[in-house]
């Protein structure tokens, strides 16, 4: 039985990889097929070459749509990078931080070895001592918007104007802004720990076989009103696109690494947050595909829309996510608002007291959720799995749950919601994907095919 399963495993994995995809058309001087490479490619082996080269295959996801997803597959050879320091990222990306989100150049940037966002000029590491305000402390804001002392009203005044200049001066130096036609490609082990890569107004981007590691706050903002007791709220994301098209996120891997949430300290009652999401989809973006990324042990994690306000965001946040890890994370699997997302062929791995829900169901939002597999700790059911973010309807196919002490099996999600929840979701949100390649596995095939091949490292480069 054994060996029945792992020759499936193995038939779907081949399936799944297919052909290899089509490689954009560079420059006549760039060609690695060629050998005549950009100074900064000679020294890297061809698979990366060809990696760097290579635009989104055809039909997907929903960043194949419209002109499709290229980066900077066409690079002339003074735009091709090989960077191993803050400096030099930012630099490759254009020269200046404050304007790099403009510069619409094609660009090729692999990232060798760590690169921390919290690197200063001489590269010694900053801390969040040396980027604080003067007149900002935790100790000082702590006394001052104490909710027995300031009550539950947002904090003001110059401490909580300390703090905001404070997470300017953050902002400026761990935000790392990202222009279009860019593509950023991890060699073997690259990491951008401490920083936020921020893709706004920024179309076509490609970002791959990347670990990024703990995009700690070092100020978050206590929002007293936030859930019946307040909440500490972080400002950064580890991947973060804002209104631009034609994203593709691949073969990364997202984690807080040895600095998680769960081992802040408690303010005020409430856990002190000091990480916001993996890869949020926010204000207009859409055509975005994330495939074969790990996210392991995070509390949020994608967020597709960030305001329940109908305007411009109707009509985008179209996203696709296929063959991704969700491992020991706890809420926003993804949370949709208005947006068509297709979510297909995902492993869930969820457990611990933590777990608030997988698939969030938010206003006028459209997920489509086909042969996903989910694995489930102790106390954790199939009804569990949706979560009504005042949204209304979602479509639910082929998903397989494996609830801890029972045997997997087939399970309609609407249907395992509607039965413990009011109101009921309606199972059809109303259109059907069709930004899809390659076949669709059958859920029970998904966990040992989908973690050998999901994350960050698993590319020949």
């Amino acid at each position: 039985m054994r060996r029945t399963i792992t020759s499936a495993a193995l038939v779907a994995t081949l399936l799944l990889i297919g052909p290899v995809p089509a490689v954009a058309s560079p420059a006549p001087a760039a060609d690695p097929a060629r050998g005549a490479v950009a100074p900064a490619e000679r020294k890297l082996p061809l698979t990366a070459r060809l990696i760097g080269r290579q635009a989104l295959p055809a039909n997907d996801g929903w960043a194949a749509a419209g002109p499709g997803t290229t980066g900077g597959s066409t690079a002339a050879d003074d735009q091709v990078h090989v960077v191993r320091t803050r400096a030099e990222l930012v630099q490759a990306l254009g020269g200046d931080n404050a304007t790099n989100r403009t510069n619409d150049t094609p660009k090729l940037i692999y990232v060798d070895g760590t690169i921390d966002g919290f690197e200063g000029a001489d590269g010694a590491l900053l801390s969040c001592a040396d980027l604080a305000d003067p007149g900002y402390t935790l100790e000082a804001y702590l006394a001052a918007y104490d909710p027995a002392v300031w009550g539950r009203v947002a904090p003001s005044g110059p401490v909580e104007a300390a703090r905001v200049r404070s997470v300017t001066n953050q902002t400026r130096h761990t935000q790392i802004n990202v222009g279009p036609n860019t593509t950023i490609v991890g060699l073997r082990g690259a990491t951008l720990t401490g920083l936020t890569l921020m893709i706004d107004s920024a179309d076509n981007v490609i970002v791959r076989n990347v670990t990024f590691d703990d995009a700690r706050d070092c100020f978050p903002a206590w929002s007293p009103t936030d859930g019946e007791s307040g909440n500490w709220n972080s400002q950064y994301d580890q991947v973060s696109v804002r209104r631009s098209e034609n994203v593709w996120v691949d073969h990364n891997t997202f984690t807080d690494g040895d600095n998680p949430d769960s081992a802040q300290p408690v303010h005020f009652g409430r856990p002190y947050q000091v990480h916001d999401g993996s890869l949020d989809v926010t204000h207009t973006a859409s055509l975005v595909t994330a495939s074969f990324n790990r996210f392991v042990g995070r509390d949020k994690l994608m967020l597709i829309g960030s305001s329940n306000t109908v305007g411009p965001d109707v009509g985008r946040l179209n996203v696709t996510l296929h063959h991704n890890v969700f491992d020991g994370v706890l809420q926003r699997l993804p949370r949709v608002r208005f947006g068509q997302v297709d979510i297909y062929n995902n492993y869930y791995r969820l457990s611990g007291e933590g777990f608030e829900y997988a698939i969030g169901v938010g206003v006028q939002s459209a997920v489509y959720a086909q042969n996903n597999y989910f694995t489930l700790g102790s106390g954790i059911t199939a009804a569990d799995l949706l979560y009504d973010w005042s949204g209304t309807a979602i479509t639910t196919r082929g998903n397989w749950v494996h609830e801890a002490g029972r045997l997997p099996r087939g399970v309609d999600l609407v249907a395992a919601y509607n039965a413990q929840h009011d109101p009921d979701l309606s199972p059809d949100a109303g259109w059907t994907p069709t930004l899809r390649t390659g076949p669709v596995l059958p859920a029970p095939l998904v966990p040992l095919t989908v973690q050998a091949l999901a994350g960050a490292n698993r590319l020949p480069l």
